[in-house]
């Protein structure tokens, strides 16, 4: 690092290539962890901690080398994960087991984040504050599932306001196909592992998804509102 600032400063290396460089820089290691802290400076958004798993020693070790002028995100983190780092740093937003530690960046653009129905909220939740955190704004509406279509017509404005919408259903994941056909925007679905048995751990409405008529639907992995929501803040962020 000390001879790259040198030969900037000499005039022999460029400030570009120097900052090509560093994107490619190595990690820091906590412990049995490998932090990429230069995710920022290759795709614009920083690294991310998948709380699951990991002890709450960890989880704190691996945030406080990434705490910086982006908010630090934390998915699936355990409940005495949240309250330690609730109580290591003032500026914390919790949503169900998603925490964002940080200012949260201006938003550009906006995504609606549609849950077909209450037992989906966790996933809506990880969804709408992984988009936050990744600089879009957020529309959330709540409980419009198929079962009661009256409920989702009345929330077509938000649907119409939207840049990109993520969708989250479980049972047999019809919500997706048919906002597909209500509106024409950009829609990620997100099958949640919610339904009785022959859901088989939300693996039908997945296969529904994937197959839905309605154009315009990409599909991420069961439960993965983490993914969507990256998905769907890039595409909110690059249309603003």
């Amino acid at each position: 690092m000390q001879a790259l600032l040198d030969a900037v400063a000499a005039g022999t290396v460029s400030s570009g290539d120097a900052l090509s460089r560093l994107a490619v820089a190595p990690y820091q290691q906590v412990a049995d962890a490998f932090v990429d802290t230069h995710r920022g400076l290759r795709t614009g958004d920083p690294e991310v901690v998948y709380g699951g798993g990991k002890t709450t020693a960890q989880v704190l070790d691996v945030v406080a080398r990434l705490v910086g002028p982006r908010a630090v995100l934390v998915t699936r983190t355990a409940p005495e994960t949240v309250e330690a780092l609730s109580s290591a740093y003032d500026d914390i937003t919790v949503e169900g087991s998603t925490v964002a530690i940080g200012t949260l960046p201006e938003p550009r653009g906006c995504v609606a984040v549609v849950a077909a129905g209450t037992s989906d909220g966790p996933v809506a939740a990880e969804a709408a504050l992984t988009a936050r955190a990744f600089g879009a704004g957020v529309e959330r509406v709540d409980d419009v599932g198929v079962a009661g279509l009256h409920r989702l017509i009345a929330a077509r404005p938000a649907l119409d306001r939207a840049d990109v919408a993520v969708v989250v259903a479980g049972m047999e994941g019809a919500l997706p196909s048919v906002v597909g056909g209500l509106v024409g925007t950009p829609l990620v679905a997100v099958p949640t592992s919610v339904g009785y048995g022959a859901s088989f751990g939300g693996v039908a409405a997945l296969l529904a998804m994937l197959n839905a008529c309605a154009p315009g639907i990409t599909v991420v992995n069961i439960d993965n509102g983490f993914g969507a929501g990256v998905f769907a803040a890039r595409v909110a962020r690059g249309r603003a």
